[in-house]
């Protein structure tokens, strides 16, 4: 019975301590070197010059957030203020690097953008994101690269009008 009690704070105190590090809204993102198309170190382009969303995704997640990308495409917003750029997390996939650069080329044809590959879990591990594997992870990062909205899971419906006005407002001059 007392290791029961044991085991069970010992689970509660690494779930708080998991909580307390996990990235918020508010939190400065520093940027990152990660990989480009070509397996070239590249930081994050316009990283405090626009805002900027991000889908994180492991390969297996891929395409859990087009429906906030294709809204955010079909958006009309000011490409002068506003980036988007796909982070892959290739660091937790099963899925061989050079069937994910294929899958990578194809989604930058498809929203006309960069997608910068992580191999290491560094976006993860420096953006306190916890565990991505089998994750697509949503997030805005203001001008002040300050976390405007994060989201592990599918941005749908409701959420996608309100990421949608969050941005129209963050960026209104």
């Amino acid at each position: 019975m007392r290791l029961n009690t044991v085991v069970t704070a010992l689970v509660l105190y690494c779930a708080a301590v998991s909580a307390a590090a996990a990235a918020e809204i508010g939190d400065v993102l520093p940027n990152l070197l990660l990989k480009n198309e070509h397996g070239e170190a590249a930081e994050i382009p316009d990283f405090g010059k626009k805002l900027l969303t991000f889908v994180y995704a492991d390969i297996q997640a891929v395409d859990l957030n087009d429906p906030v990308a294709d809204a955010l495409r079909a958006s009309g917003l000011d490409g002068e203020k506003i980036r988007g750029i796909g982070l892959a997390n290739l660091k937790d996939t099963w899925v061989p690097n050079a069937v994910s650069r294929m899958v990578i080329r194809r989604k930058m044809r498809k929203y006309d953008t960069i997608i910068l590959s992580d191999d290491d879990g560094l976006v993860a591990s420096q953006w306190e994101l916890g565990d991505c594997n089998d994750q697509s992870v949503f997030i805005v990062l203001g001008k002040d690269r300050r976390v405007k909205y994060l989201k592990k899971g599918a941005v749908r419906g409701r959420e996608i009008e309100a990421v949608l006005e969050l941005i129209r407002r963050e960026t209104a001059d």
